[in-house]
C-alpha cells in the first residue's frame, strides 16, 4: 500500500507518503514566525497559510518519496481535532485528492495518530536546502523510518502532551485503546507558554523555557503540583500558572536578573514535569503494564525526556519516546495510523463527511 496523508489541524503544514509501515518523506511547513508577533496561533492567518503552502508541500512529499500521484493507492488526512478553519483546508484537500484519483479516503483522529508516533524509528535525516524549501519555510526530512516493535510491548500506558491537550491513555493492542485521564483546564504546553508570556518570553515560550531551565535552579522557587497526590490520572495547570502570575506580580524586579529568570524557568518546569512523570508512572503500575511511551509537542522538552528515563529505569519500565521531529504536528504519524487502520479493514469515509473540530479521543 502506498499512502498520501495530510496534516493541518493547526499551524503547520504537512505532508508524508507511507508505504508498508514505512515513513518515505514527510515534509512539514511551520508557522511559528508568522504567529510569533501575536502571541500566539491566528486562526485566520493559519488558514491562509496551508492554502499557500499545501500543494507545495505535498508535491515535496511526493517527491521526495519517489512517487507519482498514479502510484497511490489511498489518501488520508487528520479530520479533528483541531482549528475548525485550518483543519478543512487539509481535509478537504484530501478528499479531492481521493476523488480524482479514484482512491478510498479515511479521516484520523490527530491525538490518536501521537499514540503511535513513538513506534516510528530511525527516521530523521536532513535534506539540502533547495529553492522550493526557501519559498515556502518547509523543513524538509526524508524518512526511512520504520513502524516497528508496537505489537511486542502491547499493553502500555501513553502520555500525550501538547499545548492543548495532556492525555494519558491505555494502550491494550493495536487499534484499541482507553483514555485514562486528561487535562480538565489548562494542557501542559499552554502553561508554559503562558507563564512564559507572563515572563515577557516570546511565542512559543516553551522551547525558550527549556533552553533557560537548563542554567537554572530548580529548586529556586517552590510552585504548586496540581493534581499531583489525587489519585485520578487527570491534569490540572491553571493553578500553576495562576500562581506563576502572581509569583511575579509580587517579584517584579526578578525579571530584570538573567540567572533568577533562569531559576523561575527551572522551578516552572520542574512543577509542571514532575506532575507529568508522577501521574504516568503511577498509571502504569497500577495498568500493570511494562512500557511507557510519550508523544506530542511538549515531549521535545528535555527536562520531560529526561526525567521520564531516569523514573522509567528506576521502575523497571521500558520507555519509548517520539523522536522529536515527529513530536509535533506531522503527517508521517496521520499516514502510519491511517494504513494500520485500512489494513485492518477500517470503514472507508464517504467524500462528503465533514471535519471534527472537537472530536475527542476516548
Amino acid at each position: 500500500m502506498i499512502l498520501l496523508a495530510l496534516e493541518t489541524s493547526c499551524d503547520e503544514t504537512s505532508a508524508a507518503v507511507v508505504s508498508d509501515g514505512r515513513v518515505l518523506s514527510n515534509v512539514v511547513s511551520s508557522q511559528i514566525e508568522l504567529h510569533a508577533e501575536y502571541g500566539g496561533v491566528v486562526p485566520e492567518l493559519a488558514a491562509r497559510e496551508h492554502l499557500k503552502n499545501l500543494l507545495p508541500v505535498a508535491h515535496a512529499a511526493l517527491a521526495e518519496a519517489g512517487i507519482s500521484p498514479a502510484q497511490l493507492d489511498a489518501v488520508a488526512a487528520t479530520q479533528g481535532p483541531g482549528l475548525g478553519i485550518a483543519l478543512l483546508i487539509g481535509f478537504k484537500a484530501a478528499q479531492a485528492v481521493a476523488f480524482a484519483l479514484n482512491k478510498p479516503f479515511i479521516g484520523i483522529n490527530h491525538h490518536e495518530a501521537h499514540l503511535y508516533s513513538p513506534w516510528i524509528r530511525n527516521a530523521e535525516h536532513p535534506l539540502g536546502a533547495n529553492s522550493s524549501a526557501a519559498e515556502t519555510g518547509r523543513t524538509d526530512t526524508r524518512h526511512s523510518g520504520l513502524f516497528a516493535d508496537f505489537t511486542r510491548f502491547q499493553p502500555n500506558i501513553s502520555l500525550i502532551v501538547s499545548g492543548g491537550h495532556t492525555l494519558l491513555v491505555l494502550v491494550e493492542s493495536e487499534l484499541k485503546h482507553r483514555v485514562l485521564g486528561g487535562t480538565i483546564d489548562d494542557a501542559a504546553g499552554e502553561c508554559f507558554d503562558k507563564t512564559g508570556k507572563l515572563m515577557g518570553l516570546p511565542y512559543p515560550a516553551g522551547p525558550i523555557i527549556d533552553k533557560l531551565a537548563e542554567q537554572g535552579n530548580p529548586a529556586a522557587y517552590d510552585f504548586p503540583r496540581p493534581l499531583l497526590n489525587d489519585l485520578n490520572d487527570d491534569f490540572s495547570f491553571s493553578g500553576l500558572k495562576t500562581s506563576v502570575r502572581y509569583f511575579i506580580r509580587d517579584h517584579a524586579a526578578l525579571l530584570d536578573d538573567r540567572q533568577k529568570v533562569c531559576d523561575l524557568c527551572a522551578s516552572v518546569q520542574a512543577a509542571i514535569v514532575e506532575v507529568l512523570v508522577k501521574k504516568t508512572i503511577r498509571a502504569a503500575r497500577r495498568a500493570g503494564v511494562r512500557c511507557i511511551t510519550a508523544s506530542g509537542g511538549v515531549t521535545c522538552n528535555s527536562g520531560l525526556r529526561n526525567e521520564l528515563a531516569r523514573a522509567c529505569k528506576n521502575n523497571g519500565f521500558t520507555l519509548r519516546l517520539a523522536e522529536k521531529n515527529l513530536c509535533t504536528d506531522n503527517a508521517a504519524m496521520i499516514g502510519i495510523l491511517a494504513e494500520r487502520k485500512l489494513l485492518a479493514g477500517a470503514p472507508l469515509l464517504p467524500l462528503d463527511e465533514e471535519i471534527k473540530p472537537g472530536w475527542q479521543l476516548v
